[in-house]
């Protein structure tokens, strides 16, 4: 169980690395005005928060087989077939539910750190 929690973890963390790498460019992107590049940080990363809810959803009713996570579990640390079905989807959702959460905060702090560059009310270097 605790293997298949791990290789769950890694194949979690590397979509959500994916994602933020691109999420960084788009804010690297922007950053001529810094407000604007951390309200599109925070607003992505609210999206991804929301995409891995609707994962960890999609998790419960997904075929075990047809997952990523399965595919990269040895032969030998499988559960039994009456058991992996129950096993992977709890697995799978408990995971990506710990990755919105901490997108999620990830998404408070760009907000509030946009919401900061508001207020102090700097400008864009093109200005």
């Amino acid at each position: 169980m605790e293997h298949m929690r791990r290789v769950a973890y890694e194949t979690v963390l590397r979509a959500c690395g994916f994602g933020m790498l691109a999420i960084v460019c788009v804010m690297v992107g922007m950053s001529f005005d810094p407000r604007l590049a951390f309200q599109a940080g925070g607003f992505l990363t609210t999206i991804m928060a929301f995409v891995l809810i609707l994962k960890s959803r999609e998790a419960l009713t997904k075929d075990y087989r047809k997952t990523e996570m399965w595919l990269y579990i040895d032969k030998q640390f499988r559960p039994p077939e009456a058991y992996a079905q129950w096993a992977s989807s709890t697995i799978l959702r408990d995971t990506y539910l710990t990755f919105a959460f901490w997108t999620s905060a990830i998404s408070i702090v760009m907000w509030i750190l946009a919401l900061v560059f508001s207020l102090v009310g700097t400008r864009s270097v093109l200005e």
